[in-house]
């Protein structure tokens, strides 16, 4: 993603802003195209190794590229996950929300569907992805057209003023930053006390299948470690808990929503198996093998050998990971957030309460009740 202009903001535009997955996804909207975003936060685990070719692994851009199949990728994810991503995530009517990287508004589409009458102001760093996530929700959603507005600006140069928005939402936009903590400690500033911030992350470690095979998990590995040399993290999901407390919030709670797709399943397998996961992994191969990680056959090997769990007899699972967390009533707006969160817990009926506040059940978080995963 190139460096973002001066942030623009509409003019007049307000200062705010699981259950089981069907077998098969709902109707797409269109095919979303990657927006470019700031890039991730180093993976602990597996550490990226020296590099033969340290200046491409060190490069910023998106990990998976900008091509028309990753688009279609990215569309095939976000309408096959929608009841996972989204499920008991509704906003009240007249309620302020802040989604942030909303690229070509793929997730944008679903927040509108699922909270009518919620004012979302959506924000990302390229113009041409917001010109796409207008022209999106004009087409798939003109009904909303007056409750969403668009901001070009820097996730780290927020254009709004303190407590403007009642909630934030995020979707796999952690992954791809240097510092996340730095990043949800400026969101926790721009919530409202008692406001929330919901955010999705995948977790590539949690990759189980059959029949197994170590070439095929080399080439996970590989995209892995490509993430984490261009400053990312596919493994943020399991940390989504020391991330948001680190930022200062409150009242964390972090739920697993897993997928998992058999022949019992087509369309999961097709959607996500195949097209999602599959797909992300072998958008990677040029990078793969012009960084020595890999030769030519041996990633060939295990990516016919991971397609070998979208066939009949194989089997696929995935777990990623939704928090939702307080900004603290008289915690600071824009402290550093660090060893605060303690000082402001709650009972365990809070989030009880606050998740009513904003549409959302907290049975829809209990381990166990998930649907299918995702990630970028």
């Amino acid at each position: 993603m190139n460096a973002p202009d001066q942030p623009q903001s509409p003019a007049g535009s307000p200062d705010f802003p699981a259950s089981s997955a069907p077998d098969t996804p709902p109707p797409p909207y269109a095919y979303a195209s990657p927006s470019p975003a700031p890039h991730p936060s180093p993976s602990p685990h597996p550490s990226p190794s020296p590099s033969p070719r340290p200046s491409r692994l060190s490069s910023p851009a998106y990990v998976h590229g900008y091509s028309d199949r990753e688009a279609r990728r990215l569309g095939d994810q976000a309408d096959t996950l929608a009841q996972l991503l989204h499920a008991g995530t509704a906003y009240p009517a007249g309620s302020t929300v802040l989604e942030v990287g909303c690229g070509v508004g793929a997730q944008t589409l679903h927040l509108v569907n699922g909270s009518p009458g919620a004012r979302i102001a959506a924000l990302d760093r390229s113009a041409a992805s917001l010109d796409q996530a207008r022209a999106q929700l004009a087409a798939h959603a003109p009904h909303a057209a007056a409750n969403v507005t668009w901001h070009r600006a820097d996730l780290h140069r927020l254009p709004f003023s303190d407590a403007s928005f009642d909630h934030v939402f995020l979707c796999f936009v952690l992954e791809h930053l240097p510092d996340p903590v730095r990043a949800l400690t400026g969101l926790r500033r721009v919530l409202r006390p008692g406001g929330t911030l919901t955010a999705i992350e995948g977790d590539h470690g949690s990759v189980v299948f059959h029949p197994d095979s170590p070439a095929a998990r080399r080439v996970i590995d590989h995209q892995v470690r490509l993430q984490a040399a261009a400053g990312g993290n596919a493994l943020v999901g399991r940390q989504l808990h020391p991330l948001l407390t680190g930022a200062g919030f409150a009242d964390v709670a972090v739920r697993p929503r897993t997928v998992y797709a058999d022949a019992s399943r087509p369309g999961l397998v097709s959607g996500f198996t195949r097209r999602t996961f599959i797909a992300m992994v072998e958008s990677v191969r040029d990078e793969a093998l012009a960084a020595g990680l890999t030769a030519p056959a041996d990633w060939d090997r295990g990516i016919t050998d991971l397609r070998r769990s979208a066939e009949p007899g194989g089997s696929f699972h995935y777990t990623f990971f939704k928090a939702v967390a307080v900004r603290p009533a008289d915690g600071p707006a824009d402290g550093d957030g660090r060893g605060r969160s303690g000082q402001h817990s709650r009972s365990a009926g809070s989030f009880s309460r606050v998740g009513s506040s904003c549409g959302m059940h907290t049975n829809s978080l209990t381990p166990g009740a998930s649907s299918a995963a995702s990630f970028t």
